[in-house]
């Protein structure tokens, strides 16, 4: 991974703020079927011990997982995990009700044979930037065991499982953020991975553009305009702007706000003045720093410090 992607992807890392919520933990025996489809929600499932098949509802190819391993499903892909790499032919989603699940969820025990424990949830991205980040990805990351990438990280996945002895009815809250951080993992493996269908891939390996994002992130308060970008790039206004939106996604300038806001965000977390922030990512008014802000982050500046505070408050409460 070059420097410059690497700045990228830490940028990328810090911007998501991922929020997992645990559905269920435990095991399931014989015949089962488990989905977390159907909620509008991205979602996930650790594979904590045995192994299962995951099935997707448009027909294509079903995937073995296996104990030690994850899947992280970035849109709501209708799916079903079982037991049979036979695919149960399952149906999408009607009338926005959840996928069918079979079998009911045990206590976990890897010494029942044939069983598979299971963590399966569900992840919001609360902000602007954060799911325009998502969106750039592909439906689903996967967790390999065998994978180098993740070769120093399989001790979240005894973590995971030793959580998940408090059982079905009483999970532990640490499982949330566990998960958050295999999904970072896997975030980082896929942004510098070169065959990642992805926009971030794209954007990433267009001539010019990996440099001119990492100079964004170096320098926010610059005066960043369509026009400085595409002479950064070497390219025509034109050619620039067509290229960068199919590749991100985004407009040119829109991709710069969400750059510049989520960077305010980390200085306001900090501690700095709200007016201070704006002028460090380019604002010299307040009043524009904070509608910007808002437009993109979804709430006002102070109202999302507060956010952030309560929410480390009650992260430090839990443990």
């Amino acid at each position: 991974m070059s420097a410059q992607t690497d700045k990228v992807v830490h940028w990328l890392l810090s911007s998501l703020e991922p929020r997992s919520q645990l559905f269920h933990v435990g095991q399931y025996c014989g015949d089962w079927q488990a989905s977390t489809a159907g909620r509008a929600k991205a979602s996930f499932h650790v594979i904590l011990h045995g192994s299962a098949w995951l099935h997707f509802a448009d027909g294509r190819d079903s995937i073995p997982v296996a104990a030690g391993e994850a899947v992280f499903l970035l849109r709501d892909v209708p799916h079903g995990l079982s037991p049979s790499p036979v695919n149960p032919q399952v149906c999408a989603v009607a009338g926005g009700h959840p996928l069918e699940r079979r079998g009911s969820m045990q206590p976990l025990d890897p010494s029942v044979d044939g069983s598979v424990g299971l963590a399966c949830g569900f992840i919001e991205f609360h902000s602007t930037v954060s799911r325009a980040i998502v969106s750039l990805f592909p439906e689903y990351l996967i967790v390999r065991r065998g994978d180098d990438a993740y070769r120093g990280i399989h001790g979240l996945f005894d973590l995971i499982r030793a959580e998940g002895r408090y059982g079905v009815d009483a999970p532990s809250p640490l499982i949330d953020k566990l998960v958050e951080l295999l999904l970072f993992y896997a975030v980082r493996d896929a942004a510098g991975h070169d065959t990642v269908a992805s926009g971030l891939a794209s954007l990433m390996q267009r001539t010019g553009f990996g440099t001119l994002i990492a100079a964004i992130i170096d320098a926010p308060a610059d005066a960043w305009t369509t026009d400085s970008m595409a002479a950064f790039a070497n390219m025509s206004r034109t050619a620039f702007c067509k290229h960068f939106s199919e590749a991100s996604g985004h407009p040119p300038m829109q991709f710069v706000t969400m750059v510049r806001m989520r960077l305010a965000a980390d200085l306001l977390q900090q501690g700095l003045p709200i007016s201070r922030a704006g002028e460090l990512v380019g604002y010299q008014s307040e009043s524009a720093f904070a509608h910007a802000f808002k437009r993109t982050m979804g709430m006002q500046p102070g109202a999302w410090r507060r956010d952030r505070d309560n929410a480390s408050q009650s992260a430090a409460r839990q443990h």
